[in-house]
């Protein structure tokens, strides 16, 4: 096992986000450049082993050739009121997809219709991504007043409604979570559940596993972010760039939802599109925004559990 060098952040977001108002993460710097840990808290040491994975992979080892050096990408607009949609989507500039957070504990359906109402006035293609969050007669009900959308991200929890809900409804279907955190990835082909599937590269362990899931799945991919400094969202790009067709923009502009980054020059997706190129964090910002002491201890502390389960 390498030497690692490790800094730990805590980016303040600009709204809260999958319920995080601050993005803490791990950047580690290898032979071959820098990766990013940062599984979610909640999660456990196995699962989080595959987001160190996708870390090492892009520290000590690089990427995989790439077959286009710009990659569209959508907006990402979280769980808000209507009228803070504009100034969301500003933040966006150039993107002409956005993708819409639906289902939101606490709210309704109304309000997932007049959020996406403001976006559909800004941005000409909507998609919407519920998190698993409906059950397959709520799915239903919303995609049918939801109207016309490029694809329904997660509708519900499993497979089986999944494919449930899309034998019901005119709408493409796309599976995220039945992907990353499924210990089969390729269940939701077989079952005929999805039109389209998500990958995250730190979830499923690097660019190389996600390109082998991509191949054996053999749906159209959406690469997306999982709330990444620049340092994953180069590794988005690089899995986004290697795929062999590409026929949506991607979930990767969502610096745009941090107020702060570790590079002076974020992957923001300005302009509707991430050009292929590579990032080194800023001391002076690895400095600025390094986390307060006990959460670098708790971080360094999970990082040595989880490399002892890594060959």
């Amino acid at each position: 096992m390498p030497t690692l060098e490790v800094h730990v952040v805590a980016l303040p977001m600009r709204v809260p986000f999958r319920g995080v108002t601050t993005r803490e993460a791990v950047l580690i710097e290898g032979s071959h450049g820098w990766g990013e840990f940062a599984p979610f808290v909640e999660y456990g040491d196995e699962e989080a082993a595959r987001w160190l994975a996708a870390a090492l992979e892009a520290s000590e080892v690089g990427w995989p050739p790439a077959v286009r050096d710009e990659v569209p990408v959508n907006a990402t607009v979280p769980a808000v009121a209507a009228s803070e949609v504009a100034a969301v989507l500003a933040r966006f500039p150039g993107c002409t997809t956005a993708k819409v957070k639906v289902a939101q504990a606490g709210q309704s359906l109304r309000d997932d219709l007049d959020r996406v109402a403001a976006v559909r006035e800004r941005v000409p293609l909507v998609r919407v991504d519920a998190n698993g969050a409906w059950t397959v007669e709520e799915a239903v009900t919303a995609l049918q007043a939801l109207g016309d959308l490029e694809y329904a991200e997660q509708p519900c929890a499993t497979v089986e409604e999944l494919a449930a809900v899309r034998r019901r409804v005119d709408v493409r279907i796309a599976a995220d979570e039945s992907v990353r955190k499924a210990s089969d990835p390729l269940l939701v082909a077989r079952a005929e559940a999805a039109d389209v599937i998500v990958l995250k590269v730190a979830p499923l362990g690097g660019v190389r596993p996600a390109l082998a899931v991509a191949e054996e799945c053999g749906l159209p991919v959406v690469v997306s972010s999982a709330l990444d400094t620049s340092v994953g969202i180069r590794a988005g790009v690089a899995l986004a760039a290697a795929l062999p067709s590409l026929p949506f923009a991607c979930g990767l502009a969502t610096t745009s939802l941090m107020a702060a980054d570790v590079v002076e020059h974020s992957l923001d997706g300005h302009g509707g599109s991430l050009t292929l190129r590579e990032v080194t964090p800023s001391r002076e910002l690895l400095e600025r925004y390094a986390a307060p002491d006990d959460r670098q201890q708790w971080w360094r502390d999970r990082l040595a559990r989880v490399l002892e389960l890594l060959p």
